[in-house]
């Protein structure tokens, strides 16, 4: 047994609240993920690990006209001055920006396999080498004319930004996504020439908002990958209003033409940020699970441009219907999410607009501006300072090399004569003595009085704030005239349009092979579909002391309508009934039944129909099946019912006249026209039964006369002149069914 012991008593122990600590640890981590790791800083655009990624390379000498080098070795340096990670996430990180399917304006230009849109992985960074691509260039330049801050790097040893100049609006142009803890971040690509001319009409109009530079400026995302952006632009303008929102994007596709009336569909571009590979994979899972009857084969025959065939079922077959079908099915349709959560100032989270995104991006480069040329200046002042020291000694300067040859001190000795000061002496005790000729002095002379005129210059732009957005201006010109629409990298990739109007087309109907299929229903409520159309279902077989209630043909694309004893009615997909094989399913499992209730009839569903519903009270009415179909388990509350009455049939309701039937064999037929059509209620008395109820109802054409079955499932029929003794009106009791209908049992054929 071990023995327990005290903590020691002293002064280094400490007690602290377990809650009070966990909530300091907590936020500490929380804040660390927020701004240190994955949410991306307002005015650059980048999250710690690419700025860091970035500098490197810039330190590396990796220029867009320089050699590459080994992605170990810039990972290497990464990881081991600015960012204490492991290797793999700053390489992912690396990868990421030079995959052109990634990044819209990739700022590493990467050299040998960097992973492709299939989602495969690249090559390990032994294999692959980097530079930096103009963007790139774009973003730290300036960077060493005192434009940003630094910080120490985590050691101490280094020193690193803390955000980059970025001459290029980063942030929207790339996009950025990530998950920190709380909050998280979804910014798409977008198109920089887009970019700079918001910025631009933001400089003339301070005042703008969000909506005017999407209806001005702005389109929409502008993905890598291309693809079709089907949202409206009230949708548009108010995700950019708000900064919250989503796009849907489709994939390109065209149909080309084989000859002989066949015909292929083509999609060369899919939605940003779908792997091609998986969405092939799902296509044909869909395919082998028979839930495309319209498509019959799909190839990947992309090379470097995607290109991705769909062969339809027939040549019949509508290619709109066909791809809207895709569409709801699978990723060749994304909703890509807006969530501009970023760090506003370095420091705050905060979901912003498109304005203020953009205008985080100027201000940032209105201090770039100052910074800039606050330096150059203090450049400038310190040359001018050189210059007129060199000058003095130009005027006399067989004194000057005197003192430097005789005096003990020259500087002091110098300094004293010539009243010049520390930086001046230094100059001239440095100049060579090839320099002291005359045409240098008149070289020295023009550089002064160009100087001269150039700091007046900056001293002028730092006293306008006109001068300086001018000047910004200027430099976003430049930006949009190399990434403007007419290069290869500028031009917009997504483009903007509405989709087919699919408002009449029952893709429930088109998502299903269209076959025949006979409907079983046994007495205790369980239900089946077997193939094709069976006329004798005299040797269906049920399970237990189960038996066969009802049975009707119909097809895998149709409903069902399924009337419960308490007057609801639920709608069943034909396509989702089980198969024939075994006893079928409980109906209970497909829809919501309340206790007590049980299955009176079933039919299949024709649109436009109407239907004749009625309760064993003897009361019913003419509803449009339209109306019936329910597009929840709960089903819809048809007719309405006074207890002890129940619900007892549902039939079609084509016909001219219609029979009733009580159960002590009271017969009435009378004009459909005296019936009422409503979609939901009590309806209107068929026939009076006082002591009895309602058996059976009918609607029929009289002409035709009235079909029925006898008890022994014989089929006949009752002519119009037969059938002249029962007719009346609605609500009659009717007339006793004589030898004219010998051992009736039900109605219809």
């Amino acid at each position: 047994m071990g023995q327990a012991f005290d903590p020691p008593d002293g002064g280094d122990i400490e007690s602290v609240e377990l809650k009070a600590a966990l909530e300091e640890r907590y936020l500490a981590y929380a804040l660390s993920t927020i701004m240190h790791r994955a949410l991306p800083d307002a005015r650059d655009g980048l999250k710690p690990v690419h700025r860091r990624i970035l500098f490197a390379m810039r330190l590396l000498k990796l220029d867009p006209a320089s050699a590459f080098k080994k992605c170990a070795r810039i990972v290497g340096d990464v990881i081991g001055k600015y960012h204490p990670h492991g290797d793999t996430a700053a390489y992912d990180a690396l990868v990421r920006m030079a995959q052109d399917f990634s990044q819209r304006y990739p700022l590493v230009d990467g050299q040998g396999n960097f992973g492709n849109i299939d989602g495969d992985n690249p090559a390990a960074q032994r294999y692959t080498e980097a530079r930096m691509t103009e963007v790139a260039r774009l973003l730290l330049e300036g960077l060493d004319d005192d434009s940003v801050d630094f910080r120490p790097n985590y050691d101490g040893q280094e020193e690193e930004p803390i955000v980059l100049p970025a001459a290029f609006p980063n942030l929207l142009a790339n996009g950025s996504q990530g998950i920190a803890v709380g909050m998280a971040t979804s910014i798409p690509p977008h198109n920089a020439a887009e970019l700079c001319d918001a910025a631009l009409y933001l400089i003339s109009h301070p005042a703008a908002t969000s909506e005017q530079l999407c209806k001005l400026c702005v389109q929409g995302p502008d993905f890598p990958t291309g693809g079709i952006l089907i949202d409206g632009a009230d949708a548009i303008a108010e995700a950019y209003r708000t900064g919250r929102g989503a796009f849907r994007v489709r994939a390109r596709w065209a149909k080309e033409d084989l000859g002989r009336g066949t015909w292929n569909i083509v999609v060369t571009e899919i939605p940003y940020g779908v792997p091609k590979a998986r969405l092939i994979e799902k296509l044909a899972e869909l395919l082998q699970e028979r839930k495309l009857p319209l498509l019959a084969d799909i190839r990947d025959e992309s090379a470097e441009d995607v290109r991705v065939v769909l062969e339809p079922r027939s040549r019949s077959v509508d290619p709109v219907i066909l791809m809207e079908s895709l569409f709801r099915l699978t990723e060749l349709e994304a909703r890509i999410p807006l969530n501009m959560n970023v760090l506003v100032g370095g420091l705050v989270p905060r979901v912003i607009g498109l304005a203020e995104a953009l205008r985080e991006w100027l201000d940032h480069r209105r201090v770039v501006l100052q910074r800039r040329s606050r330096h150059r200046l203090g450049q400038i002042e310190r040359r001018l300072e050189i210059l007129g020291g060199l000058l003095i000694v130009y005027l006399d300067l067989d004194e000057v090399i005197r003192i430097i040859r005789e005096e003990d001190e020259p500087k002091s000795a110098l300094m004293a004569r010539f009243e010049l000061t520390e930086l001046q002496a230094n100059a001239i005790l440095d100049t060579r003595l090839r320099s002291l000729r005359k045409l240098e002095e008149m070289e020295l002379k023009r550089e002064l009085d160009a100087l001269t005129k150039e700091k007046e210059g900056i001293e002028e732009l730092l006293g306008s704030e006109p001068a300086q957005w001018k000047s910004i201006t200027g430099q976003i010109r430049a930006v949009k005239k190399t990434f403007g629409p007419e290069t290869k990298l500028g031009r917009r990739r997504t483009t903007l349009e509405n989709p087919p109007d699919t408002a009449g087309i029952d893709f429930t109907a088109a998502m299903v092979e269209r076959e025949p299929i006979t409907v079983i229903v046994s007495n205790k409520g369980w239900v089946r579909a077997l193939k094709g159309h069976v006329a004798d279902l005299s040797t269906v077989t049920f399970k237990g002391d189960d038996g066969l209630k009802l049975g009707f043909p119909s097809e895998t694309t149709a409903k069902v309508l399924v009337l419960a004893s308490n007057g609801k009615v639920f709608t069943l997909d034909a396509s989702k009934l089980p198969g024939g094989r075994g006893f079928g399913d409980p109906i209970r499992l497909m829809v919501d039944f309340d206790d007590g209730t049980e299955i009176v009839a079933a039919l299949p569903y024709q649109p436009g129909a109407k239907l004749l519903i009625a309760g064993s009270d003897g009361r019913g009415f003419l509803a449009p099946a339209d109306a019936l179909v329910a597009n929840t388990r709960k089903g819809k509350g048809i007719i309405g019912l006074d207890a002890p009455a129940q619900a007892i049939l549902l039939v079609p309701g084509t016909g001219d006249h219609v029979a009733v039937c009580s159960a002590d064999r009271l017969l009435l037929v009378f004009p459909v026209s005296e019936l009422p059509e409503l979609v939901r209620g009590k309806g209107v008395r068929l026939q009076r039964c006082r002591q009895s109820t309602l058996a059976d109802a009918y609607v029929f054409n009289l002409a035709e006369g009235l079909p029925w079955r006898d008890s022994g499932g014989q089929s006949r029929l009752a002519n119009a002149a037969l059938l002249e003794k029962w007719m009346g009106h609605r609500a009659e009791a009717g007339t006793l069914m004589t030898r004219s209908f010998p051992k009736f049992e039900r109605f219809g054929r």
